[in-house]
């Protein structure tokens, strides 16, 4: 039995949620970002026991096929943009690497994330890539340049300019700033 969970975005969730569904007394056979392989539920586990288990650690159960396709859509994106896995060909862009993962098209795709996130496609992976800014530039190990190129930006400027319309400040003064505001991934 695959269960789909919102708000999984990194290694330490992946753990929290195996640790919590094993001590409810479920089997789990294999976690990854917001999906979860158990045995079938044992008739004393609930699935709303499941559910209040999951709500309690920030977690939500997923059980919309439609809402279940979203929360993938935002695996593949964290998974490419926060955890640099490189799964999206070089030449690609998100709509065509989406296309391709999940075999619909983008208009349809962008369509039913937007109604079900109240905001587009485009600005949650905007929102993803200037928090992988703002983490780069609070370890201040790499140039504007590599930040640059390992995200896909066209430029420097590009970068730049997009860093300011989301967080009213240039790189450069983020990076100097002593009090940093970063956004939970979950949140976004």
């Amino acid at each position: 039995m695959t269960l789909t969970i919102r708000n999984m975005v990194c290694d330490r969730c992946k753990r929290v949620v195996r640790e919590e569904l094993e001590k409810l007394g479920l089997t789990v056979n294999r976690v990854e970002l917001g999906e979860v392989d158990v045995d079938q539920l044992p008739s004393a586990i609930s699935l709303e026991a499941v559910r209040e288990t999951l709500q309690a650690n920030g977690f939500d159960l997923v059980e919309d096929r439609k809402q279940s396709l979203v929360e993938y859509m935002k695996i593949l994106i964290i998974n490419e943009i926060q955890h640099l896995k490189g799964e999206r060909l070089a030449t690609e862009n998100y709509s065509a690497f989406l296309e391709r993962k999940l075999g619909y098209e983008y208009s349809y795709l962008s369509g039913l994330f937007s109604a079900s996130e109240g905001h587009t496609l485009e600005k949650y992976i905007i929102a993803l890539k200037i928090e992988k800014v703002k983490e780069w530039l609070r370890y201040d190990e790499l140039t504007l340049s590599e930040i640059a190129w390992r995200l896909g930006y066209s430029s420097v400027q590009h970068l730049s300019n997009q860093f300011r319309q989301v967080t009213g400040q240039t790189p450069g003064q983020f990076r100097k700033a002593t009090q940093v505001e970063r956004r939970p991934l979950d949140s976004i």
